[in-house]
């Protein structure tokens, strides 16, 4: 690249959403480096235009020019203003640990990965802010199938952060004719949001596979959305992110759509299938594998009910059948769900709620 095309923006994480992210900025014309920890992902794309590790069968669709794939790290971040982390959450201290020696408090980074730490429970701007000199952070979210936006189908997405600067310069790389981008200021939401809904999309690909109908997937969803939210609003979220892209918007597509990697999984372990079994014939990260651990552990720490996500824990991790879990599911106590906390926070009488605008929820 000559010095006029040196990359302003770069994305570590060659993953499907990584690429695809990546794809999306490049199509706007911005040059962008693309971190591949494989040198030969690295030279794929770079050659061929393509990730075949990742995004196949994609018929005609090529990786934009302005993608410089790299395998090293410290290149793809070097002088970079924007950074995207696209890093499956397990993996994500040990990159963050890495740029902890290479970035510098000038640079703003924006994450871009639905799920949790194992063991410390701590959401991944936590552990950007441990691990490394970074500050002006923020988080990217929503109801964004990857096959999808890749393919050039319209979506929507949130861009979350404490800082305006973050969210308007995610926004000015990402927007597009294809792509709506919101800002929101309730990190904590967005994150929670991103991640916990992973569990319910479980569910409901259990549910599509022993074919129990539309109306057995829409109790799925609305019940898990309450339990998202209550869980969410314990550990600091705004309740109403909840109401938007980065709540029902995500938990409805991953939900719904056959191709959403956690959907799949739970479809799997419906056709009798062992998790190791799920995850080899997946390929790729499902969050929600992770997530409904983390879930089940923090909800038992709070003493917060959530029987769906419970049930979907049992079935993972305790190989309960998904049919024994819909049974029990179905014959438990009806509480009244409706956690009066949540209704004070919304109506903003909850204390320290007030009426306070924290912008678009999109």
């Amino acid at each position: 690249m000559s010095d006029e095309q040196t990359a302003q923006v770069s994305v570590l994480g060659a993953g499907n959403w990584g690429t695809t992210v990546a794809h999306l900025i490049g199509q706007n014309g911005f040059r962008v480096k693309l971190w591949a920890r494989k040198p030969e992902l690295a030279n794929e794309i770079n050659q061929l235009r393509r990730n075949s590790r990742y995004i196949s069968g994609l018929e005609g669709v090529h990786l934009s020019h302005n993608i410089e794939a790299t395998s090293s790290l410290a290149e793809a971040v070097r002088g970079v203003p924007l950074m995207f982390i696209v890093i499956p959450s397990q993996a994500f201290r040990s990159v963050c640990e890495q740029l902890g020696e290479l970035v510098d408090p000038s640079q703003l980074a924006v994450h871009a990965t639905k799920g949790l730490e194992l063991g410390s429970h701590k959401r991944m701007t936590q552990i950007m802010l441990e691990e490394t000199c970074l500050r002006r952070i923020g988080v990217l979210s929503g109801p964004n199938i990857a096959r999808e936006m890749i393919e050039g189908k319209p979506a929507g997405t949130v861009v979350a952060s404490r800082f305006p600067r973050v969210i308007e310069l995610a926004r000015d790389h990402l927007k597009s004719k294809q792509l709506r981008v919101y800002g929101n200021t309730d990190v904590i939401g967005v994150e929670l949001g991103g991640t916990l809904k992973n569990i319910i999309a479980i569910a409901a690909g259990m549910a599509t596979q022993m074919q129990l109908g539309e109306n057995a997937k829409s109790l799925l969803i609305t019940r898990g959305l309450s339990e998202i939210a209550r869980l969410s609003v314990a550990l600091g979220a705004d309740p109403m992110t909840f109401s938007g892209l980065a709540g029902i918007g995500d938990l409805m597509v991953t939900c719904a759509s056959p191709i959403s990697r956690n959907h799949r999984v739970g479809a799997a372990l419906a056709r009798g299938m062992s998790l190791t079994e799920a995850i080899d014939s997946l390929g790729m990260v499902a969050e929600g594998v992770k997530a409904s651990q983390i879930a089940f552990e923090l909800t038992c720490e709070l003493n917060i009910r959530s029987p769906l996500m419970h049930g979907v824990y049992r079935v993972v991790h305790e190989g309960l059948d998904p049919r024994a879990a819909l049974s029990e599911l179905m014959n438990a106590a009806v509480q009244d769900d409706i956690d009066p906390s949540l209704v004070r926070a919304a109506t903003g009488s909850a204390p320290g709620t007030g009426s306070v605008s924290r912008g678009p929820h999109g």
